[in-house]
């Protein structure tokens, strides 16, 4: 019974002590956007680069550990989002707005998510490339995926889209992300439009299937 005990204090000890390294790294993030590295990281937590390493591997490790963080916290928003009790178009729009609010509160955060590499690109020596830079088509395609996959789950739970419902969800899914993804990082960086224009733009382009597709019975919410 003891060890059992010693077992889960050890447990959650550990859990606390890496949820502190992931804050820490959060702040870096924020100050250093991609340009954020290990050493800097470490630093910041007040420990050396070794313990870092212990805790999250290598630098995919803690990358992927940051990216489920922020992952888990944009899903819980966008479900929200589409649950809230509104209108099918209102809550489309209110789900695009929150995607865009996200990369817009935090850019730095979306940088280092999506852009890793171009925190290396700034910097001529290429030890601290190596030591800067994460492999942003490595690590950022499984974070998309897993949203799309989301995002497709909710569609087929929501939606009624005929006998291939289960098929035509995924596919609208990952190309919701997709356009998402590229719309949004095109307009955080060039800036040409208002967030509301865009929004109601993309909604636009997503209304025709949509707006004619009827919901299932979904218990204690809205469909989609």
């Amino acid at each position: 019974m003891e060890t059992a005990r010693s077992s889960e204090r050890q447990r959650t000890a550990a859990e606390r002590r890496r949820r502190e390294l992931l804050e820490a790294a959060d702040r870096v993030v924020l100050r250093d956007g991609p340009k954020a590295s290990m050493n800097a990281i470490a630093a910041e937590a007040g420990i050396t680069k070794p313990i870092l390493y212990r805790h999250f591997g290598d630098k995919g490790g803690l990358y992927r550990a940051l990216a489920k963080r922020h992952t888990d916290a944009l899903l819980s928003a966008l479900r929200a989002a589409l649950d809230a009790p509104a209108e099918r178009r209102a809550r489309v729009e209110a789900t695009l707005d929150t995607y865009l609010a996200a990369i817009e509160a935090r850019p730095q955060v979306y940088r280092f998510l999506m852009h890793p590499a171009d925190g290396a690109a700034d910097t001529a020596d290429a030890s601290l490339s190596a030591e800067q830079g994460f492999d942003v088509g490595r690590h950022s395609a499984p974070l998309l995926r897993r949203l799309g996959e989301e995002l497709g789950q909710v569609i087929v739970e929501r939606v009624d889209l005929g006998p291939d419902s289960e098929q035509m969800a995924r596919i609208w899914g990952h190309g919701i992300v997709g356009m998402m993804h590229a719309a949004g990082d095109w307009w955080l960086a060039d800036r040409p439009c208002s967030r509301e224009r865009l929004v109601s733009s993309l909604a636009d382009l997503l209304w025709g299937r949509l707006a004619e597709a009827g919901d299932r019975d979904v218990k204690g919410g809205p469909g989609f």
